[in-house]
């Protein structure tokens, strides 16, 4: 079981092996399905599965869930046609066309990782059946008793919350992975959230995850829109 967020530049993944969760930086996400054995479950912080227009279902359920403290953590999935973007005004261009919306910053940023994970799911069907999509808040909403984590993950005191939460699962583990972060060369945000993803992980590998929402709607490549914790 795998937990994958995205950093600046690559991705950091955190795995259990004989019991000892470790991290590492990969450069792309399908390293992780050219090693032996394959992953039977990669939990991973992207959109996974995209709508033509319009908002997904999954964005607007987890969105109401975590409230309106929380809720805008979760940044609207874009529009397919945006992944052929080249650059932040011709994506602003595509969506005004679309949907007479701009872009965020927040989302162009993170559009090529979504072309990226969308390309590796569309030609790899073992990709495809073992990567679910997550996100650290929606995770953390549930690994804290049905209650959002109410501070921002960037502030000190929001950062202690969400730590002291991932050590009631897993120990001392999250605070050795901290330690490293400059041999990770991430934030200390990348690693908590790759920490919760885990956690979903290994959640959906002993069926007890919740999907938002319960019946997922397929994209027009087959791809489910929706958010597994």
């Amino acid at each position: 079981m795998i937990g994958v967020d995205g950093c600046n530049g690559g991705w950091i993944v955190a795995a259990r092996g004989r019991g000892v969760i470790r991290c590492r930086r990969i450069a792309r996400l399908e390293e992780l399905f050219a090693e032996s054995p394959a992953p039977e479950v990669v939990a991973v912080d992207i959109p996974i599965g995209l709508p033509e227009n319009g908002a997904r279902a999954c964005d607007v359920a987890v969105r109401e869930l975590l409230g309106p403290r929380r809720g805008s953590s979760v940044f609207p999935a874009p529009p397919r046609a945006l992944l052929a973007a080249t650059s932040f005004e011709e994506a602003g261009r595509l969506r005004e066309r679309i949907e007479h919306k701009r872009i965020s910053r927040q989302t162009w940023l993170i559009v090529p990782k979504i072309a990226e994970v969308d390309a590796l799911l569309r030609r790899s069907a073992a990709a495809r059946a073992a990567t679910h999509e997550v996100h650290p808040e929606v995770s953390f909403y549930y690994l804290n008793g049905e209650r959002p984590v109410l501070a921002p993950k960037r502030k000190p005191a929001g950062h202690a919350e969400r730590v002291e939460l991932l050590r009631s699962w897993c120990g001392d583990a999250i605070d050795r992975a901290l330690a490293q972060r400059a041999r990770l060369a991430c934030g200390a945000d990348d690693v908590v959230d790759a920490f919760a993803a885990l956690w979903t992980a290994e959640r959906i590998a002993g069926g007890k995850a919740v999907t938002h929402p319960v019946n997922a709607e397929l994209d027009a490549h087959g791809l489910p829109m929706s958010i597994s914790a």
